[in-house]
């Protein structure tokens, strides 16, 4: 079966997801569609809207065939990390190409930047790192260092748009890790990546869509009739989280003090001084970031760091599980023809799958090694997303289950939709 790939956070599915899905298929010539899907914390460093098995429902029951979730250390990291970290789970799967979004369209001109990219890194990363200390934003610092590398303005401008980054970043992972994956790229409609408005097709982005979500305003008509009833009744139920207590448990972590800050990964350079002086006084989440924020880091940086915080994650753990990359294959979620994939790929596929956690390190054992370095970051990965889990349940209004380990008791969703 030729299998489709899709690197996602599907925060929430809206119409423009089904649109690239049904784009996506029909470029690959696929009969299956896999998503990657970041879990409960978010590239952006954000909680998600709504919980990974809700987001996987949703895109499930849109016409998705297979739901893989990305590690929190890649999920949860910087577009190089992020990007990563979902071709190697893609590369484990053993799909045969993978279809990203850009708003250039035009894979030769995103190939042409990435590998220019590539022979010039640390040349780039300096001169990156130069004008982000005088305070300009990281896409434009890196367009600039680009610009003196290329003389095309066209190709320069493909580093000032979001799709565009990523997709390059996909790109560089391929290579990087000699996956034989086929890249596609289609393009963007609608909305823009971070545009409030509503687009062609009545496209809006997801960050337009949360934006309205928290003015009052209805989606419906934004996302498919399927998705839109999973997200009203999670809404009603008080299962999105609340701003407010994800400010106070980052406060009590904060709270534990300036050494135990600084074992925190990316707490450096007197940010451990910064966030227990804004703990003290902060009235809100917006207030945390904006005395926390630094010239040189940009507020994404900083909400990344702030997740770092509240889940606990130390340094030295997550080098070492970036380094190595994910260590296994979490099944969200699947239609008939998704597990009849898995079924057919099982052979050739390169990570453990985990489907059901009751045997989880056993499972890790098998594959690493007891006293394999290895298996320590494979297990720590897996003691990473679970407390993710749990933390996420602690920022939910209306959380009402006594148990919160429920990546032990969510059973994988096997979901078969009617249409795509």
């Amino acid at each position: 079966m030729r299998a489709v790939g899709l690197i996602t956070e599907y925060n929430p599915f809206h119409n423009g997801h089904r649109q690239h899905l049904r784009a996506s298929l029909e470029a690959a010539g696929a009969e299956v569609a896999v998503a990657v899907m970041s879990g409960h914390f978010l590239q952006r460093g954000e909680p998600a809207l709504v919980d990974k098995w809700l987001r996987a429902e949703m895109a499930l029951r849109c016409g998705i065939d297979l739901v893989i979730e990305l590690p929190f250390p890649f999920a949860c990291g910087s577009a190089p990390h992020f990007a990563l970290g979902a071709v190697r789970c893609l590369d484990a799967l053993g799909v045969s190409s993978l279809c990203f979004g850009s708003e250039s369209g035009a894979l030769e001109n995103l190939e042409r930047v990435a590998r220019l990219l590539d022979q010039h890194r640390v040349q780039v990363a300096d001169e990156t790192a130069a004008l982000l200390r005088q305070g300009v934003h990281f896409a434009a610092a890196r367009g600039r260092a680009y610009a003196g590398l290329c003389d095309d303005d066209a190709a320069c401008l493909v580093l000032a748009q979001p799709n565009n980054i990523l997709g390059i970043e996909y790109l560089r992972a391929l290579w990087a890790t000699g996956s034989s994956i086929r890249p596609l790229t289609i393009s963007r409609i609608g909305a823009g990546y971070h545009d409030e408005t509503v687009g062609e097709g009545n496209v809006a982005s997801a960050t337009g869509i949360r934006q309205r979500l928290s003015a009052g305003k209805k989606v419906d008509g934004l996302l498919p009739r399927a998705s839109a009833d999973i997200l009203r009744r999670a809404l009603g139920k008080g299962l999105s989280p609340d701003d407010d207590l994800l400010h106070r448990l980052l406060l009590a972590q904060i709270f534990r003090g300036r050494d135990y800050l600084r074992t925190l990964y990316q707490v450096e350079n007197g940010l451990d001084a910064r966030l227990a002086e804004a703990a003290v006084s902060s009235a809100d989440m917006q207030a945390l970031v904006e005395v926390v924020k630094v010239r040189q880091f940009t507020r994404t940086r900083i909400q990344r760091i702030l997740m770092y915080v509240l889940n606990d994650v130390r340094a030295d753990l997550m080098e070492g599980m970036l380094a190595a990359g994910p260590f296994y294959l979490r099944l969200l979620g699947s239609s008939s023809r998704g597990r009849a994939f898995l079924g057919a790929a099982r052979k050739r596929r390169k990570l453990p799958l985990l489907t059901n956690l009751s045997r989880v390190f056993a499972q890790l054992r098998r594959a690493y090694g007891v006293d394999a370095e290895r298996y320590r970051l494979a297990h720590a990965m897996f003691d990473l997303d679970v407390r993710a889990t749990c933390n996420y349940s602690l920022l939910l209004p209306g959380w009402s289950r006594a148990n919160r380990n429920r990546d032990f008791y969510e059973a994988p969703l096997a979901v078969d939709a009617k249409i795509r």
